[in-house]
């Protein structure tokens, strides 16, 4: 999915010099079961299927552990989720001051919230709508990101020239006109998921346990507990 985009235009000349690196892992090749899932269904019940916390954990420790010739790499985790802080061009500029960025993304229903909670560094969306998944938020961001990394675009004065309006303009010009902001009505639209394990150990001593109100069985309950995890 990704490779049709960033091996054209830009993104191809740019890590074509050296400039940028990218690589796409697969979650399945860190799945422990002889099917390679990498889903299962949410506690609590609901439609669709939740991303598993154990393969993303286990990719997450084998990027750690590649050795690179910078020790101090700066790095961070960005989880892709419509629930997310809203991209903004201010975010791509602090982004490509980093060494490297990892994106997890999400499918199906979402992913456990254990990810977002224990995992990621940052969780961001690229707008108030919902995907069927983060690659194409990925890619948005790539693209974004790489255009402030020196050299990229070629001629520097193409990026002092692009034009923009910061999200927090939008916002103020939203509550002095009496509209509402929509990446508020997106961000409490999706309640946490959480899938099996019940119970996962990243390390000896450490558990990150599902919410206890989503084993009970008691559908009011859990429908009252989504409800107040949107706001």
């Amino acid at each position: 999915m990704l490779d049709s985009y960033i091996k054209e235009s830009i993104l191809a000349r740019a890590q074509k010099r050296g400039l940028i690196k990218i690589t796409t892992h697969n979650l399945r090749d860190y799945a422990s079961d002889k099917h390679k899932m990498v889903d299962d269904r949410p506690f609590g019940g609901g439609a669709g299927m939740v991303l598993k916390v154990e393969p993303i954990f286990k990719a997450l420790m084998a990027l750690k552990k590649q050795k690179t010739k910078n020790k101090k790499q700066k790095t961070k985790i960005l989880l892709l989720s419509a629930k997310g802080k809203q991209f903004t061009h201010e975010m791509a500029r602090r982004f490509s001051k980093l060494d490297r960025i990892i994106f997890i993304c999400g499918r199906y229903e979402g992913v456990d919230e254990r990810v977002a909670e224990y995992i990621a560094d940052e969780e961001i969306s690229i707008g108030p709508y919902v995907l069927t998944g983060g690659e194409l938020p990925s890619m948005v961001v790539i693209d974004a990101v790489s255009r402030h990394i020196s050299g990229v675009l070629g001629n520097e004065e193409s990026l002092k020239e692009e034009s923009f309006v910061p999200y927090s303009k939008l916002q103020a010009k939203g509550q002095k006109s009496g509209v509402g902001v929509r990446k508020l009505e997106i961000a409490q639209a999706e309640y946490p998921h959480y899938t099996r394990p019940e119970i996962f150990k990243p390390k000896k001593g450490v558990r990150w346990s599902v919410p206890k109100i989503l084993l009970s069985g008691d559908h009011q309950r859990i429908s009252k507990w989504r409800k107040a995890a949107r706001s």
